[in-house]
Parts: C-alpha cells; sequence; structure tokens
C-alpha cells in the first residue's frame, strides 16, 4: 500500500521542480505577417508619372524569431493580377521561411502604379535600377535595419513580371543582393521599350541582354567585381513568357558575372553540369549549373509541362500548378549550393594563404 506522506512529497517535489524550471523555458513565438512602408526619391514612373514613390510591404517574421540574432532575409515579388497575399499562400512561402529560418519580405504594387498589378519591368527608369527598383531597394534596407538582417543572405526572388523585377535589382542593385530567383521571368532590359514589352514576353528579348550586363558591370570598375548568383525555374510549355527568356538571363548573367565566353553573337556555352529528372508524380526537371572560379553562379531548372505557373504551389490558387516540383524547395537548394560552395572556397583560400605563410617562415 502506498505511503501518502512519500506520495505528498513526491508531488510537492514536482511542483518545485517545474517553478525552478520556469523562468528558464522559454514559448517560441508563433510566424506572423506584419506590414509598412517605403520610399525612394528615385521612384518616379516615366509610365505613371502621378504614381507616388513609394511602395506597401508585408514582412513574414518566422516562428521563434528573435533579434538577438540576425537572420536571412528572402524577398518575393508578386506577378501580374496577384496580390503579395495570394503569392504567399499559393507558393506557401510562410512555411518555407519557418523551416529554414528567414525573414520574407513581400513588396505590394499599387494599382496607381499599373491597373494590372504588375511590376513595371520594361519601363526606362526601372531597368536602369530607380523607379520602382529604387523603391524595393529602400524596403530591404529599412527591413534590413529594422529586423537585423544578415546583409550577405539577402536574396530577391519573384515570378513573371516580379521576377524580371527581381531580375533587375541583382544587376542594378547589386550590393544589396547575394542572389536573384527568377520564376517564369525575363532579363534586365530585355524591352528596348515599354511598347516592346509583349512581343519580348512572347518571343523573347529585342535588346542586347549582354550589353546591358556589360554597362552593370563597367560601374563596379574602381571596387570588386559583382558576384550575384542567379537561379531561373522556367516551364517548357509556357505561352505567356517564353523559354527563351530564360536563356536569355543565363547568358545575361554570366557576362555580368564575369565569365568572358559569353557574347552576344555566339551560341551559349554548355553547362558544367547537367541531371535530368524523370517525369513520374511530378513534371520532370532539367538543371543545368554554370560555374564560374569554380562556384556556381547560374543555375536552370527547366520543368518539363509547366505552363506560366507557380512550380509545385497550392491548386486552390490561380498561377499554380502543384504538378510540378516544389519552387521553394528548389530554390533553398540552391541557395544552399551557392553560399555552401563559396564559404568552401573561403575557408580553401584562407588555409592556402596560412600554409603559404608557414612555407616562408624560417
Amino acid at each position: 500500500m502506498p505511503n501518502p506522506i512519500a506520495t505528498r512529497l513526491a508531488r510537492f517535489l514536482d511542483r518545485v521542480r517545474a517553478l525552478a524550471a520556469r523562468p528558464f523555458r522559454r514559448e517560441v513565438a508563433p510566424g506572423r505577417f506584419e506590414s509598412g512602408s517605403a520610399s525612394s526619391l528615385r521612384g518616379y514612373l516615366t509610365t505613371a508619372p502621378l504614381a507616388e514613390p513609394s511602395r506597401d510591404y508585408l514582412v513574414y517574421v518566422p516562428r521563434g524569431f528573435s533579434r538577438s540574432r540576425r537572420a536571412p532575409l528572402r524577398v518575393l515579388c508578386h506577378g501580374c493580377r496577384q496580390s503579395a497575399e495570394d503569392l504567399a499562400a499559393l507558393s506557401r512561402v510562410a512555411e518555407y521561411a519557418d523551416r529554414e529560418g528567414c525573414l520574407v519580405l513581400m513588396p505590394m504594387q499599387s494599382t496607381d502604379a499599373n491597373a494590372w498589378g504588375c511590376w513595371n519591368w520594361f519601363e526606362t527608369n526601372t531597368e536602369h535600377g530607380a523607379g520602382e527598383a529604387a523603391i524595393i531597394a529602400a524596403q530591404i534596407l529599412r527591413v534590413r535595419r529594422r529586423y537585423r538582417v544578415r546583409r550577405e543572405r539577402i536574396w530577391i526572388a519573384g515570378l513573371s513580371a516580379g521576377g524580371a523585377l527581381a531580375a533587375i535589382l541583382g544587376m542594378r542593385h547589386a550590393r544589396l543582393v547575394r542572389g536573384v530567383f527568377v520564376h517564369s521571368g525575363l532579363a534586365c532590359g530585355a524591352a528596348a521599350s515599354a511598347a516592346s514589352a509583349l512581343s519580348v514576353m512572347r518571343d523573347g528579348p529585342n535588346n542586347d541582354v549582354v550589353a546591358v550586363a556589360d554597362e552593370a558591370r563597367s560601374r563596379w570598375r574602381d571596387s570588386a567585381p559583382p558576384n550575384v548568383a542567379l537561379l531561373v525555374v522556367q516551364g517548357d510549355r509556357d505561352d505567356v513568357v517564353a523559354p527563351a527568356n530564360a536563356e536569355a538571363l543565363v547568358r545575361q548573367y554570366l557576362r555580368f558575372n564575369g565569365d568572358t565566353l559569353i557574347a552576344s553573337d555566339m551560341p551559349l556555352r554548355r553547362s558544367d553540369a547537367s541531371s535530368h529528372e524523370a517525369a513520374g508524380v511530378r513534371y520532370g526537371l532539367r538543371t543545368d549549373d554554370w560555374w564560374i572560379d569554380g562556384r556556381v553562379r547560374v543555375r536552370q531548372a527547366t520543368v518539363e509541362g509547366l505552363g506560366h505557373a507557380w512550380s509545385g504551389g497550392d491548386a486552390r490558387h490561380e498561377f499554380s500548378d502543384p504538378r510540378g516540383p516544389d519552387a521553394l524547395e528548389l530554390f533553398a537548394r540552391f541557395v544552399g549550393d551557392a553560399e555552401g560552395r563559396e564559404k568552401r572556397s573561403r575557408i580553401a583560400r584562407l588555409l592556402g594563404t596560412r600554409a603559404a605563410g608557414i612555407d616562408r617562415s624560417p
């Protein structure tokens, strides 16, 4: 028969231990969305001069976030006829952010600037880094300060028109971003004019995108050259943004990162590594990597059978195809490869320097 005194003593000790542990037990804060706005003096548009040079944005703060530790930042730009909330839902970006421990900035287009909710990637000021590119850059700076972001781990992504805007940010504001993810988008400066935007989407660039890369790179003459990685995800059955635009992006960013084998009048050089995943439950996937200085700089993921839609997205939303591989998983894999390979290269260079120092020692 249990001893009642011993039982009461055991319960008392359990309560004491629970009270003692309470100050050390931290509740994990749930993920949440917060709103904000930012503007730029260079944010005026030639196509909509009366539009305000500011845009609202959402920030997803991941589960367990703490300002005591700097976090990576992902910037996600929506497409036409879409809102930031729409893209967040169909891509399941909150789950991705919770898993990766990163903040997500989602700029919101104004209908005063574009009636269809498109980012004006074809607009003269924006293509040159002002306009909406300058506004998004201002948003990145504001979020970077407010949430103590890790500067070297900022990546910008976008779908369709949002992908085209992301490509512009990577080229015109290369000091702000580590890399770019363009899903079904276009190269920086692909359209020679706003009037040609639709034909460029359908047929490919009518402007020399390699020359655009040369011009953007020339601005770095007195400082370290750019190092902006690029992931392109493109459906081979996209009838809105032609696959020719994906090749133009690859060509442009290779040149921007210093690949001298890329030229406007020459075929794109073969990739340095290639793989293929056959279609099954999901569409087939071909992946091509191009390296510069032993590091992956550009990756093209071609989804076989995908139209103009977010690959692997939630089927309940427009511009989403669940049969494709998860686009954010492809993104996470590329970020890991790009950042991991660069980290290993830095370590190797450091060890080589130390070894050289030892060799020179008496």
